[in-house]
């Protein structure tokens, strides 16, 4: 279930209560009146099935409400109540497979911005790639892939194309190609300062049998993101963060900027190109099977919450 509440105008109270009550999936529903002061409005609040929030939150668009007063969505941790539990034996599918396409909107507008933090955490991971393919140290490629924070904004862009979403693409593509070129810029420098210091020559970063396949993108390369695409986009729309981990160390984005960063640092202009080619193969696959993913979703849950409403057995 989630939890609804509303900031509603007193011309629009009736209307909005009368379409609240009138929906199976939505529970517990309550009026405190002229609770805002500022704006002023009247608080309604509910409960609402996960897998029914789409088609209320949608009529509540219709009735101007995001522009005219405010509509928030949170997810509560538990809720005990026979009468949540009618309501969500009511919508249609299962809790786990709801999209609430709000939801995941507003987080990946809100994540996938061109922050400090995105730019700090995506140039440290590119840092910590550089070193382990200098080093030839997978647990340090590995410790990249989790600090790194660039599928918010691969995300992000399935989502603009999927949806769809144009004015979100700009965003989504400036921190995405933006981002890896600051992280790029910040830290092709550094390595170019430990050339000179010693720390760092071309002999060492062009060895590494266990790091190699960094610089050698394949069709394996191009697979597994899509595979990875898919996973990350079932994690975000499903609220499932567990498998985002798991979708971090599968893909070679921050490890191929990381190389990318170092090759041009020390001057091993040969394995640039591929480096290079790596993080376009991976981004690639990424924007392909999550952007096909979001679009099945769309047509799944279309159909889905158009067809009559029965309870679901076995609750």
């Amino acid at each position: 279930m989630l939890h609804l509440q509303l900031r509603v105008p007193d011309a629009l109270t009736d209307e909005v209560l009368a379409l609240l009550t009138s929906e199976e999936t939505v529970a517990n529903v309550a009026v405190l009146p002229h609770a805002y002061a500022q704006p002023p409005g009247t608080m309604v609040v509910a409960d609402v099935a996960r897998e029914g929030a789409n088609p209320v939150v949608s009529a509540l668009r219709a009735l101007e409400l995001h522009h005219s007063g405010s509509i928030m969505l949170s997810e509560p941790s538990a809720i005990l109540s026979d009468d949540a539990d009618r309501a969500a034996e009511a919508a249609p599918g299962e809790p786990d497979d709801g999209v609430v396409w709000d939801i995941v909107e507003n987080r990946l507008r809100t994540e996938s911005q061109l922050s400090w933090a995105f730019v700090a955490f995506l140039t440290l991971a590119t840092l910590i790639a550089g070193t382990g393919r200098l080093l030839d140290q997978p647990i340090l490629i590995i410790g990249a892939m989790v600090v790194g924070p660039e599928f918010s904004a691969v995300a992000a862009v399935c989502f603009a194309l999927a949806r769809p979403r144009p004015a979100m693409l700009p965003q989504a593509l400036t921190t995405l190609l933006g981002g890896f070129a600051i992280a790029v810029a910040v830290a092709s420098p550094l390595w170019f300062l430990a050339s000179l210091a010693g720390l760092a020559s071309k002999a060492d970063a062009a060895r590494g049998p266990s790091t190699d396949f960094i610089v050698q993108p394949d069709i394996w390369s191009f697979l597994i993101a899509l595979l990875a695409g898919v996973a990350g986009v079932l994690a975000l729309t499903t609220s499932k963060s567990g498998p985002l981990v798991g979708v971090f160390i599968s893909v070679t984005t921050v490890p191929a900027a990381g190389t990318l960063a170092l090759c041009l640092g020390v001057g091993l202009w040969s394995e640039t190109p591929d480096a290079l080619l790596q993080l376009g193969v991976n981004i690639a696959g990424m924007v392909l099977s999550g952007s096909l993913t979001l679009l099945v979703q769309r047509l799944v849950w279309s159909r889905v919450q158009s067809a009559p409403r029965t309870a679901r057995l076995g609750r």
